[in-house]
Parts: structure tokens; sequence; C-alpha cells
């Protein structure tokens, strides 16, 4: 079998001429293959020089004819331009050909026309496959430099889906985000399409599918927690327009971090009503950090660790539910296959480090700042981002910040984080699970500072008193320990960024209370 590559110019005669030669060539010799290459003339020259290149060949004009070696491998062997072809045909094939100049010319300008209807038809193709359009906002923080890697791994969207990612944020912040930029883009994931830097606030969330929120920098200085609540609410109504305005009618939006979680997720579905069922708070960071504590005292892994539920304000006042949690893969003298587990709450007996270091400790690790690192944010964040797209582990509960319509008692109109699963591309809140219903003590706790945010951060209130915790004294001497021993921010992940704002660490971090255990409700 001979296979020859005939490649040139798309308006070049000799090509034309080549290309007339080869089609009576490949007709009439059944062992005769000719594959065409046409290249645009503005690239055409650039491309030459790559195959000469590549191959360490010596060849200047249009066409260039070389032989593909299928015998033997190896990188081809080079015929040519258009007289090495004639002549190569002429003496193996005794053909030749006698085509006209103007007909050569003629044949030229149609090669080139028909070059350019299927770069044309190849462009539309390539329209058609969309990717999806991820937008981050508050891009240059430490979560979104972990958040990317595992957004571009194909296991979050799926392994046939392209992701285009656009990273929002600040002017200031331009420089560091095109450095980020370049890193996505040396990652090299067949699942990324693009990276984009925006930093116009109208031209924020364009067609997107997926917009993630991170923790974000207010406009002005902010002197006291009133006023730190009360700077959310300009900031999502301007957020909440621009999804209204901009994005895709199928977005699908979660909010994550450490700070105002909640209320900002009650607001951007304040401000974009027509996407509020598609807003979400991410729970999984908090509910993570309780598994990851419990598997210790346990000597087990996380991971073994199932069905945690987180009630409540996720970067406040919440309530760390153990009642339907359970243990898999537990050395003990009771022993079972795989699926089989057991409660957790039968396997720890020491109910003093139940009931009260284990609430204190997840209490120290929230007032300190440490449960939402970078790692621990972004892990959450694509987490919840994974079951919302392909569904949660069957029969598994899920903690998920939604807004409440009165289900297990929880006041209408304020974002609750309650158990939930992912099934069908929505999310679904559990309102069949027995026996976990919460004491008054413990709702009224939770739900009186979510509301009093609320209000706050409308206007309507002037004050915020957050609910007191009965631990609220042991806390104290957790806190004090703590300012002594400052901890790494966020920041010092990344290049320093100027900060446009400074916020007082918001009050919320003395009222954390991760709810007690069965024996204390």
């Amino acid at each position: 079998m001979a296979k020859f590559v005939l490649a040139g110019r798309a308006d070049c005669p000799y090509y034309a001429k080549a290309e007339l030669l080869a089609d009576y060539l490949q007709k009439n010799l059944p062992d005769f293959r000719m594959h065409k290459i046409t290249q645009h003339p503005d690239v055409w020259e650039d491309w030459l020089k790559d195959v000469c290149k590549k191959n360490k060949w010596s060849h200047q004009n249009s066409p260039i004819i070389w032989r593909e070696l299928l015998d033997r491998g190896g990188k081809g062997l080079l015929l040519g331009g258009y007289n090495e072809f004639l002549e190569h045909a002429q003496l193996y094939y005794g053909v030749t050909s006698s085509m006209t100049t103007g007909l050569m010319q003629t044949v030229a300008q149609e090669n080139l026309e028909a070059h350019l209807e299927k770069e044309l038809e190849e462009e539309a193709l390539k329209g058609l496959i969309n990717p999806l359009q991820v937008w981050i906002t508050s891009a240059s923080t430490c979560a979104c430099y972990n958040l990317i890697p595992i957004l571009v791994n194909g296991e979050v969207f799926g392994a046939n889906m392209e992701i285009s990612i656009n990273l929002f944020d600040h002017k200031w912040a331009e420089e560091n985000l095109e450095r980020l930029v370049i890193e996505a883009q040396d990652l090299a994931s067949p699942f990324l399409r693009s990276v984009s830097v925006c930093t116009r606030e109208e031209e924020a969330f364009r067609q997107a599918h997926v917009i993630i929120f991170l923790d974000d920098r207010v406009d002005k200085e902010v002197c006291s927690l009133e006023d730190c609540i009360r700077s959310r609410d300009p900031l999502c109504q301007r957020y909440g327009s621009l999804i209204e305005k901009n994005a895709h009618h199928s977005v699908r939006i979660v909010v994550g971090g450490k700070s105002f979680v909640n209320l900002k997720t009650v607001l951007l579905m304040r401000y974009a009503p027509d996407f509020a069922h598609n807003i979400i708070a991410v729970a999984l960071g908090v509910e993570g950090k309780a598994k990851a504590t419990l598997a210790r005292k346990l000597n087990t892994t996380p991971s073994c660790i199932k069905d945690v539920i987180i009630w409540g304000n996720i970067s406040g006042n919440n309530h760390v539910d153990l009642r339907k949690t359970k243990v898999y893969g537990y050395e003990s003298a009771v022993w079972g296959p795989p699926p089989f587990s057991r409660p957790i709450l039968s396997l720890i007996f020491d109910s003093e480090w139940v009931n009260r270091e284990f609430v204190l400790t997840l209490k120290k690790s929230t007032a300190t700042g440490r449960t939402f690192g970078g790692i621990l944010t972004a892990h959450s964040i694509a987490t919840t981002l994974k079951y919302w797209f392909h569904g949660s582990p069957p029969g598994e509960i899920v903690s998920l910040g939604v807004l409440s319509k009165g289900q297990f008692g929880i006041p209408e109109g304020i974002v609750f984080s309650m158990p939930a699963k992912f099934e069908n591309g929505t999310w679904v809140v559990l309102t069949e699970l027995e026996d976990i219903e919460l004491s008054e003590q413990i709702m009224t706790r939770m739900t009186s500072d979510l509301i009093q945010e609320k209000l706050v951060a409308l206007g309507e209130l002037k004050h915020f008193q957050p609910c007191q915790s009965e631990h609220e004294d042991l806390f104290a001497d957790l806190i004090l320990d703590d300012e002594k021993d400052p901890v790494v921010s966020d920041a010092d992940f990344l290049h320093p960024i100027p900060q446009s704002s400074s916020e007082k660490p918001q009050s919320q971090e003395n009222t954390n209370d991760y709810g007690k255990t069965v024996e204390q409700q």
C-alpha cells in the first residue's frame, strides 16, 4: 500500500494541479492512497515550518508531498513539491497532468472557498458543544486557589463536560487573578476549555451555569457587628440584580465560606427571586469538621462516619446532631460486611467527652477561624456541586442550607441548614426522617440569630442581640488562649493582596453552638 500526504496553501494553483493528479491515481490504482491537507494562506508558512522542523525536512514552497512508511513505521519520507510528485507519477505509474494554468487558478480559488466553508462549519460545530460557564466571586482568595484544580478534574461536573472558569473580583486584584489564570492553564486539563478574568461588575455572571460565592470583602470600613451585617445587603443586592440580568436560566448558585453564609444566601434569594430555589448554602465544611473530630476519638477515618446532621446557622449558632450518625468498617468486637454500620453514640462510651469536649473542640475551631480553611472550603463546595449534578450517595444524609418553608418547625423565610439529599439534578429536604425533633430551646437559640441577622441587614432592626449558649463561659478561656496563638490566614497562601476594608471579627464567633447529643436533649 502506497500512502501519500499532499499538503498545501488552500489558494495554491500547484496544489490544485497535484490534487487532480492524485485523485486520478487514487481512482485507478487500488493500492494508492492520498491524504490531503489544506491550510489557510495566513497560517501556511508557520504550519510548514513546524512540520519540517518536526520531521527534520527542508522545504519552503506549496505544496509539500511525503510518503507515509506504513510498513516500517517512522517519520515518513519527503518526496518534495509539485515537480517531484509529477516526476514520481511519470516514473512509477506512467501518468502525467495536462491541466492548464487557467484551470489551475480556478480550482485553486474553489479550494480556498471550500476551505473557508469548512473552517466555518468546524467553528459552528465547536460552538454547539458549549462549555459549562462557571463563575467564582472573590476569586483572589485562597479558597479559589484550592478550588480550581478540583473543578477541572472531571469528577465534579462529569467526564463529558468541558468548563470555562470566570474569575470575578475587584480591579485591584487583577494582577493576582492573571497569575491564577496562568497556573490554571498550566494544569493542561482536558476538561478546562478556558479561564478568564472579570473585574467589571456589569459584565459579571454572563450566561453563568454555575456561580460560586466565596467570602467577600466589603467596600467600606466597618466598626461594629451591625455595620458588618448591613454591609452584606448592598453587595447581595447588586449581585442579585446581575444574576437576574445576566445568568443562564438554569444557573445553580452555591454560597460557601466562613462568614454570614446563611445571611448572604437569603439576601441573594431576595434580590434574585427567579433563581431562589437554585441558591443553596454549603454546610459540608462543618459536617466534615465534626466527622474528623469524631474519627480521632474513635481512631478511625472520617470517611467511615456518615449521616452527621448540621442544623441552623452554618457560620454561626448551629447544632450538630449525632442521633442518625453511623460508623462503617469500625474495628471492634462486633464486625460485619461493608454495608454493616453501628450507631456512633453506642461506640462512644465517654458521655462527658460527647457532651462537653466534642462541643468545645468544634466551638474552638470555629471561634479561631480554622473551621473553614481554603482547602476545606474548596472541598466542601466541590463536593456539594458534585452531589447536585450527579446525586448524593444513596441513603446518605447531606446537610444543606436552604430556604425554610416551615419544615421541622423552623420559621419560614430564613436559610437554615437541615438534612437533605440530592437526586435527579435537584435537592430534597428529608422531612420523612423520624426521631430528629429539636427541643424548643435549641430551635430558639438558632433561629433567633438568623432572624435578627436578616432584619439588621434589611435595616428593620437596629441592634443585634446574639443568643447566649450555656457553654458561653467555657468558651471565653479558649478564645483568650487562642488570641496568643495567631492563625495563618487565607492571604498567606497567595501573593499579598491589598485590603479594601477592615472588618472586626464577627461576634458570631463567640456564639457558635454545636448542639448537644441525645442525652442532653
